[in-house]
């Protein structure tokens, strides 16, 4: 595989990022956020800084360069071959220098993650370099996916539904067994399908905690009649994946079929009104008005889903305040969940793709009413 293959999706994000830096009239952007030093260069190490110039001229990558220590030297090499490197403990202030050399006049930084003293500290050492806040900037282009994200988000439903099916077919669901047991073994089942790592602490909650909307496992002993609500997700190549099925063991009431019917209904609601150019708020509503109408809204506690990618939760928001609209592209869950306090509580969720048609589903275990 050639260099120019290897490299060619983050050169592309670095060059669509230069059209916003030259929109705003800086002549650079110093990065700092690791996450988002991935997603430009493929970097994946614990210190780094990325200064990219705002130029498109053909020497425009001369002078976008990557900062990391002595211990990154050979991984630096190896994960980013198109960039030149510096080597040097305190990245920031390394390219810092940098750019007074070059002549730069405007440096945009991440002011949503870089600290008073860090600015204080990079003024003084830059006195002639106006610093401009420049929040989000990458995070918003990290919100529509390109096909390589996609593929990688692919994999890691696919690895989430694996698991899962793995756990229930050898009978990991049942009464007796307690939440950190079942949550435990669906963890390692993730990784036995693929997964690189888990998106975060699995969530089991059975009887009444499946009732609280991100409760954490514990010695609680799953019993016969009770749902049983599980939120996990696998991670491969740094990207995440989110699902929640609801289930009851054994046997379930009138009211527990009633409840996940209508859940399943505001759910499809919602994925049904992913499209490209939606407002985000409106997305909410729609499934949120399916409760609404059946006098339970006071019980769906959240928002209804959010974007995906190297972030478990990023941009877009989708929820009642939500703003914008929705992007070919991106990457956001649908999980509307209805909460009975003391007695039991039903999330179901997908992770999906915006598409110009219609949204592609990435978790593909069935939604349907299933006791175990």
């Amino acid at each position: 595989m050639s260099i120019e293959s290897v490299t060619a999706p983050t050169a592309a994000r670095r060059a669509n990022l230069r059209g916003h830096l030259r929109e705003r009239g800086l002549d650079a952007l110093l990065v700092t956020d690791l996450l988002n030093i991935r997603y430009l260069t493929g970097f994946t190490g614990s210190n780094a800084a990325l200064l990219v110039s705002a130029t498109d001229d053909p020497g425009a990558e001369d002078r976008t360069v990557i900062c990391t220590d002595g211990r990154y030297l050979v991984q630096v090499a190896e994960q980013v071959p198109d960039l030149h490197a510096e080597i040097a403990r305190a990245s920031a202030p390394r390219l810092l220098e940098l750019a007074v050399a070059w002549g730069a006049e405007k440096l945009g930084f991440e002011s949503h993650v870089v600290t008073f003293d860090q600015h204080a500290a990079w003024s003084d050492a830059a006195p002639g370099i106006d610093l401009v806040r420049a929040p989000g900037l990458v995070e918003q282009l990290r919100t529509v996916k390109d096909e390589g994200e996609i593929a990688l988000l692919r994999r890691a439903c696919a690895a989430a539904d694996a698991a899962l099916a793995t756990l229930i077919d050898r009978g990991g669901l049942r009464p007796g067994r307690t939440e950190r047991e079942v949550g435990r073994e669906l963890e390692w089942l993730m990784f036995e399908h693929g997964a690189d790592g888990i998106s975060f602490e699995t969530i089991v909650a059975a009887g009444p905690n499946s009732a609280v909307p991100h409760h954490r496992p514990t010695d609680a002993v799953l019993q016969s009649g009770d749902f049983v609500k599980l939120d996990f997700g696998a991670q491969i190549g740094g990207y995440h994946s989110d699902m929640t099925r609801t289930y009851v063991l054994e046997k379930a009431e009138s009211w527990q079929r009633d409840l996940y019917d209508l859940v399943a209904q505001a759910q499809a609601a919602g994925r049904a009104a992913l499209a490209p150019g939606v407002v985000v708020g409106s997305v909410d509503a729609a499934a949120r008005s399916v409760i609404d109408d059946a006098g339970y809204g006071e019980l769906f506690l959240h928002g209804l889903g959010h974007g995906v990618g190297l972030e478990i939760h990023e941009a877009p928001g989708i929820g009642k305040l939500g703003t914008g609209t929705l992007l070919a592209g991106a990457v956001v869950t649908v999980e509307p969940g209805v909460y009975f306090s003391g007695r039991g509580g039903v999330r179901i969720e997908d992770t999906l793709v915006v598409r110009e048609q219609e949204p592609e589903l990435l978790t593909l275990t069935s939604k349907d009413l299933t006791i175990v």
